[in-house]
């Protein structure tokens, strides 16, 4: 069965999408059956990730269901797009937006937080992870993703915002998801750091801050540098031409190697 892990912080723009995506990657290239479950309806990490597939197969991709439509259709599979060997996506698109009002039809808010959940449950046993990128919002969608989840990686940059952001987020998850909706088996894995600026001040201390509120066992030892190639997979794909990709690829090893062993512990 799989082992479910959302990505989350209520601050935008901290590296849940890249983080989430290459993870996801590096877990596909070691042969773990991997299915990103791209919840935001931004879609960021469909584009990555059919940008990805453009890439390895040098021909455009186009997919003709999205997450949406196979929630109406009550089939997640319907959706499954196949990237490369062991790496499954679950494309987004805007049309995602309208979850929280096609959920409207069930009356009880807790029992649509569960909805989701039921409908990922025929995929558990065809993968060995399930990652989720979800939007920084309190919504049905973020809800519906805790729930259905074992763990949560809060995502962090170091900046103050983002720390905050990551405090609320730990609040949510414990006030909300699990006493408030029970989700039967959610916990957090890890804060992962993204550093700002390389070697900064702000980062260090930041850094600082959030070992001593959620304690240094709690924080990834990996912490993920500024690469600018990283802004690049954005609009190529994730690649593996030349030096600086194998950097990149290397700090994800290093990041999923501690993923496993803290899954493991």
């Amino acid at each position: 069965m799989a082992q479910i892990v959302t990505w989350g912080n209520f601050k935008g723009g901290t590296g849940k999408t890249t983080n989430s995506t290459m993870v996801a990657n590096e877990l596909a290239n070691r042969r773990y059956r991997t299915l990103l479950v791209d919840m935001d309806p931004q879609g960021n990490a469909t584009n990555l990730f059919l940008k990805t597939k453009n890439y390895l197969d040098n021909e455009v991709t186009v997919f003709d269901t999205t997450l949406m439509a196979a929630i109406q259709a009550k089939d997640l599979s319907k959706a499954v797009i196949n990237i490369k060997n062991n790496l499954d996506l679950l494309a987004s698109s805007a049309d995602f937006s309208l979850f929280p009002r096609f959920m409207e039809s069930i009356t009880d808010y807790n029992e649509r937080v569960m909805y989701f959940s039921s409908l990922l449950e025929p995929l558990k046993d065809k993968y060995d992870f399930i990652l989720i990128d979800i939007p920084p919002t309190i919504s049905l969608i973020t809800d519906s993703a805790l729930y259905a989840s074992d763990w949560c990686v809060i995502v962090m940059q170091t900046h103050e915002r983002s720390l905050q952001g990551a405090e609320a987020f730990l609040r949510y998850i414990q006030n909300e998801v699990i006493d408030t909706f029970h989700a039967p088996t959610l916990d957090v894995l890890g804060i992962l750091p993204v550093l700002l600026k390389n070697g900064a001040p702000v980062d260090v201390s930041t850094l600082e801050a959030a070992k001593e509120i959620f304690g240094e066992s709690n924080i990834f030892e990996t912490t993920i540098r500024n690469m600018e190639r990283l802004k690049r997979y954005d609009l190529t794909g994730i690649t593996n031409d030349d030096m600086h990709d194998k950097k990149v690829l290397n700090v994800y090893n290093d990041v999923t190697d501690e993923f496993i062993n803290r899954l493991e512990e």
